[in-house]
């Protein structure tokens, strides 16, 4: 049992199917990637070649701006190796600005434009199966930004793709200035921001998704809830 109280996320402000193009028609997409619904579900690869290394990574952007307490959730199928995926939270410009604002840099899904560029934001990373020490040890990682600040890390208890039953059930919550982090109900990790060793504690936000080729993965059921 972890220190957010979930019984207090009861307003539904978010909700996405997931399943049809129309679903995602104002999300927004840095970088190069297929979005496709062939299995009713969002399903997500990269358009380049991973031999470009981080110019073949992508994030998608979920249009809407949050509020500071939220608990979001959504299914998932992993469905092609290697690669790993991360959900951005609390993203917002280094002086507050949307992160779409025009004053921002452009930002086309290398990974150091968004851990150490002009915006602000929480990320999990979760099935990390990129590299062999990742696929060794399976961990999910929280990082902090600006600066790439890895604050708290779980154990993964996803298997590798032959082996998995998906969909997985992922949740996340930030409440004030903790962070909690669940695949099927089981507790990964919290951690508690002090709002001092990695500078502020990061409020309100937009999420995106956002995938390392060369995986493939499907999405579904995506909700935002909220403190009434």
């Amino acid at each position: 049992m972890g220190m957010i109280h979930e019984s207090r996320f009861t307003k539904l402000i978010y909700d996405n199917p997931l399943v049809c193009s129309e679903d995602v028609k104002d999300f927004v997409l840095e970088g190069q990637a297929k979005i496709t619904f062939n299995n009713g579900r969002m399903r997500m690869e990269n358009e380049l070649d991973p031999s470009l290394g981080q110019k073949s990574n992508f994030v998608y952007w979920c249009p809407v701006d949050f509020p500071s307490d939220i608990k979001v959730t959504w299914d998932f199928w992993p469905v092609r190796e290697p690669g790993l995926c991360i959900m951005f939270f609390a993203a917002k410009g280094l002086n507050g600005e949307d992160i779409f604002d025009k004053s921002l840099s452009a930002r086309n899904g290398e990974y150091q434009m968004y851990h150490s560029g002009d915006i602000n934001a929480l990320h999990v990373s979760y099935y990390r199966r990129m590299w062999e020490s990742e696929r060794a040890f399976h961990t999910c990682n929280l990082r902090k930004s600006k600066g790439f600040h890895l604050v708290c890390q779980g154990a993964d208890p996803l298997p590798d793709v032959d082996d998995a039953k998906p969909p997985y059930h992922i949740k996340l919550m930030k409440q004030d200035n903790i962070v909690a982090f669940y695949i099927d109900d089981l507790l990964i990790f919290e951690w508690v921001d002090n709002g001092i060793t990695y500078g502020p504690v990061l409020g309100e936000g937009k999420i995106g998704f956002r995938q390392m080729a060369p995986l493939v993965g499907e999405y579904q059921n995506l909700k935002v809830y909220t403190t009434e």
